[in-house]
């Protein structure tokens, strides 16, 4: 059974493995909100997630006939790495299962700490369950990511750290897929303060453990679609469902625009590279949905930062485009010399800063003689963007 003394016990294993990882207040963060919000930052954590801990300290209460045997775990990301880097600790086997479609910098990542990498299934419940065949073919321990009590005590640890930094807390917000993390933190926050508000956020695209949180007994989804990989979890875990019941004031979850942007909030104001999951609770306070924390002090557990590069880029291109920082737009020219000089002079005086610009004669809604040209540029808020529409039309360029 996961208890305070588990986690204790959890804390003392992994106390030279672990970071003792920031936990700093944010003060735009807390203007914007009304709230005295402090950030827990496991993104810079050892592997760049909290999941080290957990991964550690399983593998730590294996037996000496378990170590020699080694272990196997199935994962597309964080858990992957947690458990590579403890097995490397240890000086044992580790097998990582992960699904074929993995891209190569995150198989490279958990290659880099030792552990064999075997691609199989075409998702993760796939590579999950061959996972579990391979770990009883060849006597390996199975580190599950969040279904394991020693699993849950490590997670737990991250309410510890807070807790030594700031006693005097009101709620803290914890991100919420597999249910390790919460169920860990919610037994010690429980355990020691009951009086802590323990709030759970999960992303709209991943439901199930919400739903089951809400209905009091598990149930499963038909499919997950979020930019939260980390927690975008198909089924609920009965196990850790039961931790959370006990110990979770309040469910809710946040979806893609709202994550996208906290992701972005993050990196803007607080420098902090921060993935879709561990950016979740910094969106459900954001766009309030936690009003009735005003006044109080929270704490908010940003999980990990392992985010793709590909996704952040996308992310942070949609943003400059919603805050008016970014526009793009496309006139219909006549093709002769001087047109496109024209065009550009009046934007040069409106002060928009032009990127890229791409020229098509060829699109079968032209007339013969004329041009689309569409212009990106870098703009200073709606206001701007509002004048350079308007002197678009006045000139002719748009219609309407």
């Amino acid at each position: 059974m996961l208890d305070i003394n588990k986690i204790y016990e959890a804390a003392e294993r992994i106390k030279d493995i672990v970071v003792d990882t920031p936990f700093s207040y944010a003060p735009y963060l807390s203007e914007i909100s009304g709230c005295e919000v402090y950030l827990k930052k496991e993104n810079l954590q050892v592997t760049g997630a909290f999941k080290i801990r957990g991964a550690y300290n399983k593998i730590a209460t294996l037996t000496q006939a378990q170590l020699a045997c080694g272990v196997v775990a199935a994962s597309a990301g964080n858990h992957a790495q947690g458990v590579a880097l403890s097995a490397s600790k240890f000086n044992i086997k580790a097998v990582i299962i992960m699904p074929e479609s993995t891209p190569l910098t995150k198989i490279n990542g958990v290659k880099y700490y030792g552990a064999q990498v075997i691609l199989a299934g075409a998702n993760y419940d796939e590579a999950y369950a061959y996972a579990l065949e391979y770990g009883r073919e060849n006597s390996l321990t199975f580190v599950h990511p969040f279904e394991d009590d020693e699993v849950m005590a490590g997670q737990g640890t991250v309410a510890l750290d807070i807790l030594k930094k700031c006693d005097t807390l009101d709620a803290v917000i914890i991100p919420a897929g597999g249910g390790g993390l919460i169920s860990g933190m919610a037994t010690a926050f429980k355990s020691i303060n009951p009086n802590i508000e323990v709030i759970g956020v999960s992303a709209k695209g991943a439901p199930a453990l919400k739903n089951s949180f809400e209905l009091g007994y598990a149930i499963d989804s038909l499919g997950v679609k979020t930019i939260a990989d980390g927690i975008a979890v198909r089924d609920t875990s009965e196990i850790t469902l039961k931790y959370i019941l006990q110990s979770v004031d309040t469910f809710l979850s946040v979806d893609d625009e709202e994550i996208a942007s906290a992701m972005l909030f993050l990196l803007e104001k607080q420098k902090l590279v921060v993935e879709g999951a561990g950016a979740v609770g910094v969106a459900a306070l954001l766009h309030h949905k936690l009003e009735h924390l005003k006044g109080k002090k929270v704490a908010i557990v940003l999980s990990g930062g392992n985010v793709d590069v590909t996704l952040l880029s996308l992310i942070i291109e949609k943003g400059l485009l919603k805050s008016g920082r970014k526009m793009k737009v496309t006139v219909t020219l006549i093709d002769k010399p001087g047109s496109l000089l024209k065009l550009t002079e009046m934007l040069k005086n409106l002060n928009a800063n032009i990127v890229y610009i791409s020229y098509d004669r060829t699109s079968i809604s032209l007339e013969y003689g004329d041009a689309h040209v569409t212009v990106h540029m870098e703009t200073k808020g709606e206001e701007h963007q509002q004048e350079i529409q308007s002197a678009l039309k006045i000139n002719g360029y748009l219609r309407g």
